[in-house]
């Protein structure tokens, strides 16, 4: 059956424009300023809305046992969310514990996910046990379409050294594979947490305090130059604050091959949350924490600039009564919260309407580059002839406020609460098919596995 989609404006990497859309099943088979109605068998007009390549989040932990508790999204809540977000297509991280091996992991995620998804998924592996039989896996990996890893330079339970670090980088570099890491100097802050603690100071408003910017910043001056020893290009996840950006565009200036991801909540949120302490604050325990003003600014100038490549959310969820577990204690609050049904309404309400970003950046941020960094395209990530027809069209007239009564996360509270909102998310299709409508969600659990290809460098 083919589809046409009729008068709205088609937002690409490069450029904005009133386009036709011809869909025949599952794939685009046309794109042009004026497709005549008797080629399709159906006609949808979407006159004043936007479309855009569906998007793509490459930072989700869905169903992750953590901090002795499980988020509170699995794959099924979770990819419900994304998708009702215009989220078509996310890369979860499949996680190695410590004595399992890469395929063990790679297997476990795929039983989390299977069937259970509203939204097409892909798994970045987490390495946390780095010895010779990890190493000769990568291969495995790569085969099966998994083509990005994570690691840590902080947390107990995932944390590599700095010499196994530059190892894993090593083998990437022969593989062809990338990673992204997490960066925080991990024995600064332990012996941060220690001072907090024989002062008594164990309440959520530490947090910040243990895990200061410029910790981050050390641990990306570190990772980039064991990247560069490596010989391997490199991306920064989370990134917060300034000064660890100033490491990165050092990098850069030195010929140095490094991306760069950041998150809402970075860009429209500060530490002035934690000020408020107890249960509230423990809501806003993330790592890294949120930062200053300043470093939102910052934020913003590099993704006007094209600086940052990605707009990811890190979503991590857990209920109110789960953050409660540091009540006494800031350090047993599980880190993270929620974010995939909101990054596109935000980025549009505060980036694009607010002339911080163009349309076509938006596009570029949330789709296009994510598709070329994690090997998705041209598959995914445009809107053109022979792409998968993942489409998100955006009501740029439409009014909405966020609340925790109208998410779709297994959730009890939404950071974003009362947060307005001017550009909503209206029809959603995936491989063709129309699964959100008027902003609800119609058809659920079709989302597929997505094995991807070595990155392309985004332009």
């Amino acid at each position: 059956m083919k589809l046409l989609l009729q008068n709205g404006t088609v937002v690409s990497g490069q450029e904005s424009g009133k386009k036709d859309i011809l869909l025949d099943g599952e794939i685009i088979c046309r794109v042009d300023t004026e497709i005549s109605p008797e080629e399709a068998d159906e006609v949808v007009d979407l006159e004043g809305k936007l479309v855009f390549p569906g998007f793509i989040d490459a930072h989700t932990h869905f169903d992750l046992e953590v901090s002795g508790t499980v988020t509170a999204d699995d794959f099924e809540s979770g990819t419900l969310a994304a998708i009702a977000g215009g989220t078509t297509t996310i890369v979860d991280f499949a996680t190695q514990n410590k004595g399992e091996t890469l395929r063990e992991a790679l297997a476990n995620w795929h039983k989390k996910a299977d069937g259970r998804s509203s939204c097409d998924y892909g798994f970045h592996m987490a390495i946390s046990d780095w010895n010779e039989e990890t190493s000769a896996q990568i291969k495995d990996m790569i085969e099966a379409g998994v083509t990005t890893f994570k690691l840590y330079m902080t947390y107990p339970a995932m944390k590599l050294n700095d010499g196994e670090i530059y190892e894993v980088l090593k083998r990437l570099h022969d593989m062809g594979g990338i990673a992204g890491v997490h960066c925080e100097n991990a024995d600064i802050i332990d012996a941060l947490i220690r001072e907090a603690r024989s002062q008594g100071r164990l309440d959520a408003d530490t947090h910040p305090r243990v895990r200061p910017a410029q910790l981050e910043a050390e641990a990306v001056h570190r990772l980039l130059v064991t990247a560069r020893t490596a010989g391997t290009p490199i991306i920064v996840v989370h990134l917060t604050c300034e000064e660890a950006y100033r490491e990165i565009e050092q990098a850069r200036a030195g010929g140095q091959e490094v991306y760069a991801e950041t998150c809402p909540q970075y860009l429209l949120m500060d530490d002035s949350l934690y000020v408020q302490g107890g249960a509230e604050a423990a809501k806003y325990v993330i790592s890294p924490p949120l930062r200053k003003k300043k470093d939102q600014e910052c934020l913003w100038k590099a993704l006007k600039e094209d600086r940052i490549q990605t707009v990811s959310t890190d979503h991590c969820s857990f209920t109110t009564g789960q953050k409660a577990m540091g009540k006494e204690d800031f350090t047993k609050i599980p880190n993270g919260m929620p974010g995939v049904e909101t990054r596109g309404t935000l980025l549009y309400t505060y980036g694009v309407r607010e002339g911080r970003i163009s349309p076509e950046q938006m596009c570029r941020v949330l789709s296009e580059n994510p598709a070329k960094l994690y090997g998705m395209y041209p598959q995914k990530g445009c809107i053109a002839a022979g792409s998968t027809a993942d489409l998100v069209i955006l009501d740029p007239e439409k009014e909405a406020v966020i609340s925790a009564d109208t998410q779709h996360y297994a959730m009890d509270y939404a950071p974003f609460e009362g947060t307005k909102i001017k550009g909503c998310i209206d029809k959603v299709y995936l491989h063709g098919t129309l699964v959100v409508d008027d902003g609800t969600v119609q058809v659920k659990k079709a989302g597929r596995y997505v094995p991807r290809q070595k990155y392309t460098a985004p332009q």
